[in-house]
């Protein structure tokens, strides 16, 4: 089982955010973004964090994959 991020990106789509300006929204690092790009692990507190400022919940962020 893998991790994927893919619903972040469609939630960035639907409200025309760019990664930069997810970066900037949240105060996460280019490395997270690059992470996050890249389907790699990232802390709970990071995705919590993009959660609280774009008000979502964290199964809009990422989902297991097989």
């Amino acid at each position: 089982m893998r991790i994927s991020y893919k619903k972040l990106w469609h939630v960035l789509l639907d409200k025309n955010m760019t990664k930069q300006d997810l970066r900037k929204v949240t105060g996460i690092s280019t490395t997270t973004v690059q992470k996050l790009t890249k389907n790699e692990s990232v802390g709970i507190d990071i995705i919590l964090r993009i959660c609280e400022k774009l008000n979502l919940q964290i199964d809009d962020v990422v989902e297991f994959v097989e």
